[in-house]
Parts: C-alpha cells; sequence; structure tokens
C-alpha cells in the first residue's frame, strides 16, 4: 500500500537525491536532465510549497507503507500564464514498473479533486513514454507536437 506523505524540512534530502539521479531524471533529458537541490535551497522551496501553497501548489511524496521507503513524488500546481493546473508524478528509477505511478497519477487526482481543481494537465516531452501512463489512468492527448504531448484528465 502506498500513501501520500508531507515531508517534513529534514526529509528533502529524498526530494535533493531524486532530482540528482541521472536515471529517475532521464526523463528531463529533453530539459536538462538532472536538477540540483542543495540544502541551501531547502527551506525557501519548503515555504513556497507546503508551508504556505496559497491553494496554488501540492507536494507530498508516495510512501511504501510495507517498506517504509519513498518511492517518489507527486504534485500539481497552478501556471498562471496558461491558467491551468500542471501535475508531477516520479517514481525514483529503481521502484518504477511496480505500479507506483499510477497509485500516484490517483492519488494525486484525488487530492487535486478536493482541492477544488476540475482539469489537470501535464505537459511531458515528446521523446518520453510516460505519457502512456497517463493515458492508462484517464488522462487523454490535448495536444502534441514534436516536443511536447499535452495530457489531461477532467476530475
Amino acid at each position: 500500500m502506498i500513501r501520500c506523505h508531507q515531508p517534513t524540512l529534514d526529509e528533502l534530502w529524498f526530494r535533493e537525491s531524486l532530482m540528482a539521479d541521472p536515471e529517475t531524471m532521464s526523463y528531463n533529458n529533453a530539459w536538462g536532465g538532472t536538477i540540483p537541490f542543495p540544502r541551501k535551497k531547502w527551506e525557501s522551496w519548503y515555504q513556497y510549497w507546503i508551508g504556505n501553497p496559497e491553494g496554488k501548489r501540492f507536494y507530498r511524496y508516495l510512501l511504501d507503507e510495507e517498506t517504509g521507503e519513498f518511492v517518489g513524488e507527486i504534485a500539481w500546481h497552478l501556471d498562471e500564464k496558461r491558467n491551468i493546473h500542471i501535475c508531477d508524478v516520479i517514481i525514483l528509477a529503481k521502484y518504477r514498473n511496480r505500479g507506483y505511478g499510477s497509485e500516484g497519477i490517483r492519488l494525486l487526482c484525488e487530492a487535486a479533486k478536493r482541492s477544488g481543481i476540475a482539469i489537470l494537465y501535464d505537459d511531458i516531452a515528446a521523446d518520453n513514454p510516460s505519457w502512456k501512463l497517463f493515458l492508462k489512468n484517464g488522462f487523454e492527448i490535448s495536444s502534441r507536437d514534436d516536443e511536447v504531448v499535452m495530457v489531461r484528465k477532467v476530475l
């Protein structure tokens, strides 16, 4: 069983390792791959995403209750320029293909719906096969070009 876990500031070590893992972040190669997340950025990031989300952001870890391990993260945020809610599901590479992605999408959609969000979107690099996972979990393609597949789900 997996559940959402609101991380503490000290637990941001997992996000740092997630963002630094080349295999996990290979989906992001079109936009630079790994993303540095040094400790000096943790407090301001934490306040923005967790301490004061202003109803515009949501962020949680995915915790496997059986093992006690963090296996990924889920998030959504309001993209104010496009006036849409963009979601994010990242599963640590060593935990992929075990159902965590589908469960993460389900939990994320439930959280977004509870927050009053009507439609969730994700813009995924066209060469990233994860858009198929979103389709498998009730999303549809709303647009596509050579660079990006935009998926959406009415909640």
